[in-house]
């Protein structure tokens, strides 16, 4: 079995600190989209991917990977920046 050793943090939790996200979807190279670019450099985004087990969670920051969802907070994600975001409700996503 498998530990993980990173402290963990719900999503509600971040919702409720840093607001309501949205989706961003990438039209271009993440490099060539300035937009993009400033909210990364101003902590303001978050990784979703699946893990093995198929739930959803989530890390501060933009990594790049395949069947990734990117999602854009109107707040700072600075203070979740080492922990992972379990417990994803895609309900509370704006589009």
């Amino acid at each position: 079995m498998k530990l993980l050793k990173v402290k963990t943090a719900r999503f509600s939790k971040v919702i409720e600190t840093c607001g309501k996200p949205e989706v961003y979807t990438l039209w271009q190279k993440p490099g060539a989209d300035r937009h993009f670019q400033s909210r990364i450099k101003n902590n303001r985004v978050m990784t979703v991917q699946k893990s093995e087990s198929g739930t959803d969670f989530g890390i501060v920051g933009f990594n790049e990977r395949k069947g990734a969802t990117y999602l854009v907070f109107p707040k700072s994600l600075k203070r979740f920046a080492d922990k992972r975001v379990v417990g994803v409700n895609w309900a509370h996503i704006g589009q």
